[in-house]
């Protein structure tokens, strides 16, 4: 298991509204990948998944017609 600090932003739909939702978490986690299956069930959800080059995970996300963006970075 790894550890991982996590941002989750939440782009917020409002035109000219550049302001967004972000929380920040630590996670002991196998499979980040699992874990978002986990967090959207049962949402209509689909992701891109890019690996920085320091290893940092980004997560490009839709869910139920919103767009967000998951980071984890290893700790």
């Amino acid at each position: 298991m790894k550890e991982y600090e996590a941002v989750w932003e939440i782009f917020n739909q409002c035109p000219n509204n550049q302001m967004r939702d972000v929380f920040f978490e630590e996670l002991s986690l196998d499979d980040p990948e699992e874990y978002l299956r986990q967090k959207f069930k049962g949402k209509e959800v689909s992701w891109e998944k890019t690996v920085l080059e320091d290893g940092t995970l980004v997560f490009d996300i839709q869910a139920s017609g919103i767009r967000q963006r998951y980071t984890f970075t290893e700790i």
